[in-house]
């Protein structure tokens, strides 16, 4: 009986945070402006001004191949003035196994961004819920609209200014009424299974 050898091959071992970071900064020396490390992950803060082109970059380029969003989210640094906001990207290369986040930071005062979605059609759904919790426009986006709260809704809910108790439902919101008029309608299709 013959033995047939069967041959893995894997993909190379993925770079080091570190070392993708000093590429990222290497490409883009005035648009880094920190590289932190904390618990073995690494971010690189960066302006907003060319993040497509530093994303297209960590896409495109074939030792790196950041072929995968991961997350796109943001963080409200409510006592930071000049740059309350962060837009954060982790990417990960399915083919070289390594990974990155991206932050970029974006002031409170102009709270917008390019979208990312011509890289990561992935980012679509992200950049709206981005735009619906934070208030973060992202330009260039196909179809920037709320996607968890409704249309009508004020204010933006992940903002650390945004009210705890939320709003008065009954006094704020127009569409209270009409969605507890609706809820009573549906009730006799409920399944008490």
């Amino acid at each position: 009986m013959a033995v047939t050898q069967v041959r893995l091959t894997f993909a190379p071992s993925g770079l080091a945070p570190l070392a993708i970071a000093e590429k990222i900064r290497e490409a883009f020396p005035d648009q880094v402006v920190e590289v932190v490390e904390f618990r073995d992950q690494v971010s690189v803060i960066v302006k907003k001004g060319q993040i497509v082109a530093i994303l297209r970059y960590l896409h495109d380029d074939p030792f790196l191949s950041f072929d995968h969003l991961q997350d796109l989210t943001a963080v409200d640094y409510a006592k930071k003035k000049d740059v309350r906001f962060e837009v954060v990207y982790s990417l990960y290369s399915i083919k070289y196994r390594h990974r990155i986040r991206i932050r970029a930071q974006v002031p409170e005062n102009d709270p917008k961004i390019d979208s990312v979605v011509p890289i990561w059609a992935g980012a679509n759904w992200h950049e709206r819920e981005c735009y619906d919790m934070f208030g973060i426009t992202f330009t260039g986006h196909p179809d920037l609209r709320r996607i968890l709260m409704p249309e009508d809704w004020e204010g933006y809910p992940l903002r650390k200014d945004y009210p705890l108790k939320g709003p008065d439902f009954e006094h704020d919101w127009p569409g209270f009424t009409d969605m507890v008029k609706r809820s009573r309608e549906l009730r006799e299709f409920e399944w008490e299974g």
